[in-house]
């Protein structure tokens, strides 16, 4: 079994959910008592969402370089960043780093490929809906069309993120917003919905919506377990 290196606080929220979800995948591949070998680097996301509303990316690029950095150096033999809208910084951690990184744009595309869908919604931050790092990989390497919301949507998706979920706030009528959003773009041909904000699925289950819901924390995390044992 690998050693799993986990950037995490990007809100700690999910990166908890990470954490359950990869020990859980463990549990069940292996069976007794195994569970896994990892470590995870935490940052303290008030600084990472200060940095990221100011648009200051290359001070972010740094910090997660250093994260990654330390976990290489803690012995971590695979990098996993446990969110998503913090994978605009994937190509300088890729490029800083010996070991495997694996991008949850990536293992989300496998697992959207294998259900045969071909236009997803994608539901995330604002940097992640409306910047090109995730949307690109899906297009290109696994030939899926994405979707995003209007821009009225996006704020009202984007405001839920970051003053609710992150603080760990569960909302029915937030609930009911995105509900709303995604049954609207399911009328005009959304086959599957992206859960692309670690937090988001803290909110919206499969059970909540009448198309197939791609989780993206699952899918990353379970993805990093499967590399992890291969």
């Amino acid at each position: 079994m690998k050693k799993i290196g986990l950037i995490g606080g990007m809100s700690w929220e999910s990166s908890l959910v990470y954490y359950q979800i990869i020990n859980e995948k463990i549990r069940k591949t292996l069976g007794g008592f195994h569970s896994s070998k990892c470590i995870m680097e935490s940052v303290d996301f008030a600084e990472i969402e200060k940095l990221q509303h100011k648009n200051k990316w290359d001070e972010l690029n740094n910090k997660m370089v250093e994260s990654a950095l330390n976990l290489e150096n803690a012995k971590a033999e695979l990098v996993i960043l446990c969110t998503n809208t913090m994978h605009l910084c994937s190509d300088a951690i890729k490029e800083n780093i010996k070991i495997p990184f694996l991008h949850i744009a990536e293992a989300t595309g496998y697992k959207i490929k294998k259900s045969a869908i071909q236009k997803v919604l994608l539901l995330g931050t604002k940097f992640t809906m409306e910047k090109d790092f995730f949307k690109e990989i899906l297009l290109q390497k696994f030939d899926i069309e994405v979707i995003v919301p209007n821009q009225d949507e996006r704020e009202i998706i984007h405001q839920i993120i970051y003053d609710e979920l992150v603080h760990g706030e569960i909302k029915t009528t937030s609930k009911e917003k995105y509900k709303t959003i995604i049954d609207t773009y399911a009328n005009q041909g959304a086959q599957g919905v992206i859960l692309g904000c670690t937090e988001i699925p803290l909110l919206i289950k499969s059970t909540d919506v009448s198309i197939p819901i791609f989780d993206t924390t699952r899918i990353h995390a379970e993805a990093a377990v499967e590399l992890a044992l291969s």
